[in-house]
């Protein structure tokens, strides 16, 4: 049985983060143009699950699923398109799960959207405490219960999310005009 945790946030999040990320590089090597380190362990100081969620963004998507079987070898169960068309997940861990790999190809439009979500929280400590809060709460009270858990930060989670990639767009215009 899958068990809800949410932890204060852990400085080695990252190191694990670029270990695994350093691995997936040996695997899928020159079809790797760029690995980001997402989710809520991602953003520090925020409260999250101890799964380290990691996004390469390869040249073809179509290839990943050739390295299904070095990926079983590194603990990975290759779960396909998981249902996001476009991505490739792997999960690693069983239902004490240590990592997800979200596998898109350059220019997917949900690159933009979790990176926005990311760099968003990391600019906005009163988000990062505000979603760091519920989660704590969610997952005591459904610590069984992962559904309930993520339909109860739903909410909150599109609201960050339209923020985010509504900052995200304004960050890039400004960019855009100052080069």
């Amino acid at each position: 049985m899958r068990i809800v945790e949410v932890t204060p946030y852990n400085e080695q999040w990252v190191s694990l983060f670029e270990e695994e990320a350093e691995k997936l590089k040996k695997v899928f090597g020159p079809e790797i143009i760029h690995i980001h380190h997402i989710g809520s362990t991602s953003v520090k100081g925020l409260k999250a699950k101890p799964i380290i969620d990691i996004m390469p963004v390869v040249k073809n998507i179509s290839l990943i699923d050739k390295f299904n079987k070095e990926m079983e070898a590194l603990g990975y169960e290759p779960k396909g398109e998981n249902g996001i068309s476009g991505r490739r997940y792997f999960k690693k861990g069983g239902d004490s799960r240590t990592h997800h790999i979200h596998i898109y190809e350059f220019k997917n439009p949900h690159i933009k959207r979790h990176l926005a979500f990311r760099d968003y929280l990391r600019a906005h400590p009163d988000a990062v405490k505000k979603y760091g809060n519920l989660k704590e709460v969610l997952s005591n009270r459904y610590p069984f219960d992962i559904q309930s858990y993520i339909k109860g930060k739903e909410h909150l989670a599109i609201e960050i999310e339209q923020k985010a990639m509504a900052w995200y767009q304004s960050l890039t215009s400004i960019n855009e005009l100052s080069q």
